[in-house]
Order: C-alpha cells, then structure tokens, then sequence
C-alpha cells in the first residue's frame, strides 16, 4: 500500500517543476536577449508569459478533466505534454518557435497542477488537509527556489536551449512516480467546454497584447483600445456562456461566496507581485549589481526557502489566530515588500536586498495557505479537481498580469532599467494594495457560503 506521505511528495514534485519552470525562464532572459533568436522587448514578455497564460486559461478545464477521466491519468498525460513542449523549446530555430514550444508546456503544465492537489487531498483524512493544502503551496516556493537556483546553474554552465530541455528527463521520471504511487480516484461526469477555454484565453491573450504593447504604440493607440475592448467582450461573452450552459464548467455564481471571491482574488494579487518580481530580479541582479546568471541563482534562494518555512507555520498561526488577520499581514507584508525594492538601486548592497526580499517571502507563505484553503473549501468534495483548477488559474493569471505590468515599465521608453524598476514596484504594489483591501471585506468570518453560490455550486457539478 502506497503510503499518503509519498503520494504527497510526488505530488509535491510535479508542482513544483511547474512552478520552477515560471521562475527559471526568467534567468535567461539576458541570454534569450544577447542570443541568435534577436528576440525584441515585447517577444521577450511573451516567451515568459505564453507558458502562463495557458497555464492559466486551461486549468479549469483540466481540472474538471481530471474529475472526469480520472485525475491520475490526466496527471500522466500532462507531464508528457510538458515534456514534449520543451522539446520542442529546446530544438526552436526562431522566436515564432520557442514561443509556441511555450504554448505547449503551458498546456502540459495545466493538466498537472489541478490533479496534484487534489491526488493529495483525497490521499489523505479530512483532519489534514489543512497540513496538506500548506505543504502543496510550500512545495511553489521550493519550486520557485529550484527554478532559480538550477536555472541558473543550467544557464551559465550550458544554455538557454539547454533549460528547456532539462524538462525532459524530468518530467519523465516524475511520469514513472505517478504512474508508481498516484491513487486512482472516483470519476464525476464533469462538463468539457473546449468553446468557453477558448473564450477565455483569446480573452486573456488580447488583455496582455494590450499592455504588453502599450508602452511601445502608446495606451491611447488604436492597437491597444481594440485589444482591450476585444478583451472586455470576450470575457463578457465567456461570462454569458458559462451562465446559459446546462452544466457550466465554472459557473460565475459560485463566485457569490464571499470566501471564494476572496480567494481567487487574493491568490491571483499574491503571484501578480511574486513574478512581477521575479522578471525583475534576474535583470537586477546582473545588470546593476553585476552578478553571473549562476550567482543570481544563488542570490534569491533565501527567499523561497523563507517561504516554505512560514508556510508551514501559517497553519497554526491561522488556527490561532484566524485566516483573515494572517491574510492581512501576509498581504501588507507583500506590500512593504514591493515599495522597499522599488529603491533598490546599483549601490544597493545585497545583504539589504536579500531582506528586501525575506519580507515579500513571509507574506506569501502567510497569506498564501488560507487564501488556497478558502477556495477549496468553499466547494463540494466532488468538485475538488475546479477548486484546484480555479486556484491554479488565480496563480498564473496573476503571475502573467504581473509580469506584463512590470514588463510595460521596464519598456516605456525614456526610463532606464533603475527608474522603470521603481516605477513598476511602486505600481504593482499600489494595485496589491486596493486588491487587498477588498478580498479582506470579502473574506468574513462567517464560513457559511452565500445561498446563491451553494446553488451554482450543485449546478456545476451535476
């Protein structure tokens, strides 16, 4: 009998190489952007964000695929997708490419991260799934730490071609572990909606076209207005399909839980900061402070490492003293966070960078886990696989958005890398700051869902 401890581990894994794929990208950015591709400012944003956006566009529905097919074989046939896609990244002649080679794993890594979770929880008693939701986020932060610290590694010492294709053999031997220790789990006649995810990406897409090319046409240019209105109609009209479908993969009204709007909200603001951060301490750390990309590497592990700690102490701080007060500080602490990087600076010595970051690395390991708990729990047991889904899509919709935003100040023209930096941290934490200020009203002590959302709920799940 395979025991829960080693389903969790191997779960575990294959999350956090989804993750270290998000952070290790962004370690080659210098070399993408001295290499033979020529890839210009925009094309450098959406080799990183083409991974994330279908990342996050597609785990709803993988979501509810794994609740359907059955959650262990969809895990399976995500890693070999991931695999595949970065072969296909490794071997790119061209941009066009890479870019698609990006899709792909993006694709992979959708099918993977909905089904780990929930292969964890059902592995263990409802007694411990609060210690399982907080080793699940943990396991991002190791991840975020691994794709630094070997992306690094594997840049200075071989490639950019040679990080992609590192996803190989590993996704293959993490594809023999599930195949080993994952459970299999009851199937639910979950609805498919290949029409509605297509909706949604197109919609996310043209949003991030619109801010990704603002800074280069200018917000007012007739480019970025049709994107964003293009964007706004799509996702009124995914809104509008989700709401007329019998059996709607993720109906709007679930969001009628305070709870659940809370943690969507709050999730997706917390990875909107992290990767804003992440595109940019890579270029920090070795243009202005001169660092090899294996010492950059190097340089952020603490980070992740402080993260993973106060993530596993968050449980008992939340028991203690209630989600919403941990929510609070880890989201002012992301906040003190963003606006202490925003002076960083070329003379800026790394011991007090390095706190910098610490500070940033305690508010996601306290607010992450509570704001993850409160979207699963918001939902019945049987629709584990959208919970996941829905939390997933938050994280990398967020991480996209904010690798977009910071990514515009870095390109407008006129501003060198220091002032652009201080631009984009200021704005990105201004915008954390609003967003936390409403998923602290939504997130209320009451844990009973709204009537409406219950309903939508059961809808959902036929």
């Amino acid at each position: 009998m395979i025991r829960p401890k080693t389903v969790l581990t191997v779960m575990s894994a294959c999350v956090a190489l989804t993750v270290a794929l998000v952070a290790a990208v962004n370690l080659a950015i210098p070399e993408l952007r001295a290499s033979g591709l020529h890839p210009g400012p925009t094309q450098l944003l959406w080799i990183v964000d083409a991974y994330v956006v279908v990342f996050a566009c597609l785990l709803i529905p993988a979501g509810a695929a794994g609740d359907r097919y059955g959650r262990k074989g969809v895990l399976m046939i995500g890693l070999a997708v991931l695999g595949a896609g970065g072969l296909v990244s490794a071997v790119a002649p061209d941009v066009a490419v890479l870019i698609a080679g990006r899709v792909l794993t993006g694709v992979g890594a959708a099918l993977v991260m909905p089904a780990t979770l929930s292969l964890a929880v059902h592995a263990h008693p409802p007694a411990e799934r609060g210690r399982v939701i907080a080793t699940w986020t943990a396991a991002t932060g190791v991840g975020g730490m691994l794709g630094n610290l070997c992306g690094g590694l594997i840049v200075q010492w071989s490639s950019w071609r040679g990080l992609f294709g590192t996803v190989v053999p590993l996704a293959a031997i993490l594809l023999v572990l599930v195949a080993r220790t994952a459970p299999r789990t009851d199937r639910h006649p979950a609805p498919l909606d290949p029409f509605g995810s297509g909706l949604l990406t197109a919609a996310v897409v043209a949003l991030l076209y619109g801010i990704i090319e603002a800074p280069v046409t200018g917000w007012t240019a007739p480019a970025v207005l049709a994107a964003f209105a293009v964007a706004a109609a799509l996702f009124a009209g995914y809104i509008g399909h989700q709401l007329r479908a019998a059996h709607p993969v993720l109906d709007p009204r679930v969001f009628a839980a305070p709870r659940l709007r809370a943690g969507v909200l709050g999730v997706g603001l917390g990875f909107f900061a992290l990767f804003a951060m992440f595109y940019v301490n890579a270029q920090y750390l070795q243009t202005s402070l001169g660092f090899s990309a294996a010492l950059t590497g190097l340089a952020i592990l603490p980070m992740p490492a402080a993260m993973v700690v106060v993530s596993r102490r968050s449980v008992r701080l939340t028991a203690r003293y209630g989600p919403r007060r941990i929510i609070a500080a880890g989201l002012g602490a992301l906040v003190v966070g963003l606006l202490a990087l925003s002076t960083a600076g070329a003379g800026t010595p790394y011991p007090v960078y390095l706190v910098y970051l610490v500070v940033m690395a305690t508010g996601m390991g306290l607010a992450m886990p509570a704001l993850s708990g409160g979207i699963i729990g918001a939902l019945p047991p049987g629709r584990a696989g959208m919970g996941s889904g829905l939390n997933g899509a938050a994280r990398e919709i967020g991480s996209a958005l904010g690798v977009a935003t910071i990514g515009t100040a870095l390109n407008t023209p006129g501003l060198d890398f220091g002032h652009a930096t201080a631009i984009g941290y200021r704005v990105v934490a201004a915008i954390l700051a609003v967003g936390a200020v409403l998923v602290l009203t939504w997130f209320r002590p009451a844990d009973a869902p709204a009537p409406s959302a219950a309903r939508a709920a059961t809808r959902t799940a036929p």
